[in-house]
C-alpha cells in the first residue's frame, strides 16, 4: 500500500512539475527587484525621467524598480553593461536619442546597438529649445541670426560633447541657416548652463529641462522650439517655422530597451505596463512640465524606430564630427 501510495504522489509530482515547465520561468516575472540603468548622472533629464517610470513600474509589477545611474563614454557604458546582462528581464535600460547616435559617433562600440537589445517602449520626446543669455540682447530667433551673420565664427554654441545630442542639434541649426556658429563642447550640462548665463557662450540648442529655472528668472531668452508645435511648458515661445527658420527640427527621444533575447513575454510584461504609465494623467502632466510631449511606441515598433533613427542620424553626424 505504502509502495502504491509512493507511486501516485511520484506521478503527480512530475505532472506539477511538467505544468511548470510548461509555464516557464517567465509566467511569474517579476519575481525579484529589476534594475534600470541609466546612461547619465542623477539630476539629468534623462534621470528623472528614469525614476518618475521606475516608481510607476514598480507599483505595477509588485516589485522595486532600482535605479543605477551608470554615466560614461556617451552612454555607452550603461549600454555594454545591459547588453552583457542575463536577457531575463531583470535588466533593463533607459536610452535616449544618444543611443542611436553613437555608432556614428563611436569607431567602434563593444556591442551592435540593434542586434543586441530589444526595444521595450518609446515613451516621450523633448524638442530641442535655442536659447542665448540675457546679456547677448537679442529678443528673437530673427536677431540672434541677423547677428551671426554679422559676426561670422564669432557666436559660440555651447553643446554636452562632440557628438552629443546637443552638438548635433546646433550643428543642424547652423548648417540649415548657413551660419557660422563656433561649437564648444562640454563634460557636462551644468557646465554649459553656468557659460551660457554668464555670456562665455552666446547660444545653446538642448531639451527645455535644461533651461527652465534661468529661463523663468530671466538669465536666458528661449527664442524658440525647435519642434513641430509650441511646448505647454513654454507657450510664449515660438516654433522655429513660426519664427522664419524652417528644417531645423530636432528633438531628444526616451524609451527603455532590455538584452536581446529576453524572452517575448517578459518584453510584453515590461510594455503594457510603461504603456499604462505612460497614458496615466498624471504622469503625462510631469512629462509635459518638463518639456517632453508623450509619445507611445512599443516593441518591435519601437526597434524599427531606433533603427530609422540610426539611419537618419549617421550622415549628420559624421558631418559634423568629421573634422573633431
Amino acid at each position: 500500500m505504502n509502495f502504491r501510495r509512493q507511486l501516485i504522489c511520484a506521478a503527480l509530482l512530475g505532472t506539477s512539475s511538467l505544468f511548470a515547465q510548461a509555464q516557464g520561468p517567465e509566467a511569474a516575472y517579476p519575481q525579484r527587484p529589476i534594475r534600470l540603468l541609466v546612461p547619465l548622472s542623477p539630476g539629468t533629464t534623462t534621470d528623472v525621467v528614469a525614476r518618475q517610470f521606475a516608481d510607476r513600474l514598480a507599483q505595477r509589477l509588485g516589485q522595486p524598480v532600482l535605479v543605477d545611474n551608470k554615466p560614461g563614454a556617451g552612454g555607452t557604458l550603461a549600454a555594454q553593461a545591459t547588453a552583457k546582462s542575463p536577457a531575463d528581464g531583470y535588466t533593463i535600460l533607459l536610452v535616449n536619442s544618444q543611443h542611436a547616435i553613437n555608432p556614428a559617433a563611436y569607431g567602434s562600440l563593444p556591442y551592435d546597438t540593434v542586434r543586441d537589445f530589444a526595444g521595450i517602449a518609446l515613451v516621450g520626446e523633448a524638442p530641442s529649445v535655442i536659447a542665448v543669455p540675457r546679456d547677448l540682447g537679442v529678443k528673437s530667433l530673427a536677431e540672434f541670426v541677423a547677428l551671426a551673420k554679422s559676426k561670422p565664427g564669432q557666436l559660440n554654441y555651447g553643446s554636452s560633447g562632440i557628438g552629443s545630442q546637443t552638438h548635433l542639434s546646433g550643428a543642424l541649426f547652423a548648417n540649415r541657416t548657413g551660419l557660422a556658429l563656433t561649437h564648444v563642447p562640454y563634460r557636462s550640462a551644468p557646465e554649459v548652463v553656468s557659460d551660457l548665463v554668464t555670456n562665455r557662450i552666446q547660444s545653446v540648442f538642448v531639451p527645455a529641462a535644461f533651461l527652465f529655472g534661468q529661463i523663468q528668472s530671466g538669465k536666458v531668452k528661449a527664442l524658440a522650439v525647435a519642434g513641430t508645435e509650441r511646448l505647454a511648458a513654454l507657450r510664449d515661445v515660438p516654433t522655429t517655422a513660426e519664427a522664419g527658420v524652417r528644417g531645423v527640427e530636432f528633438s531628444t527621444w526616451f524609451g527603455f530597451v532590455a538584452p536581446a533575447k529576453t524572452p517575448p513575454q517578459v518584453l510584453a510584461t515590461l510594455a503594457n505596463a510603461l504603456k499604462a504609465v505612460s497614458q496615466d494623467a498624471a504622469e503625462r502632466q510631469k512629462l509635459i512640465e518638463q518639456g517632453i510631449t508623450p509619445r507611445t511606441m512599443l516593441l518591435g515598433e519601437f526597434d524599427a524606430y531606433i533603427k530609422g533613427e540610426i539611419d537618419r542620424l549617421t550622415p549628420i553626424v559624421k558631418s559634423v564630427t568629421s573634422d573633431k
